[in-house]
């Protein structure tokens, strides 16, 4: 599973969003795949047609719990 808190910021008179932080949670990995799996949290968003339309405007970050 996995929950995404966005982080906003006051510009003038208007709250944009400015970061993205998805926390995956409730994965069972075994210690040998751990370095892989952080491997491909580096670049999975390369592949979400939402992440690559935010990229450049809203900073996007994953991590496992």
């Amino acid at each position: 599973m996995g929950h995404a808190r966005g982080e906003v910021e006051l510009e003038g008179k208007v709250l944009v969003v400015k970061r993205i932080k998805v926390t995956y949670t409730g994965l069972s990995i075994a210690a040998e795949d751990a370095e892989k799996v952080q491997r491909v949290l580096g670049f999975h968003a390369d592949g979400c047609p939402v992440a690559r339309s935010l990229k450049g405007a809203i900073d996007i970050t994953t991590q496992l719990a």
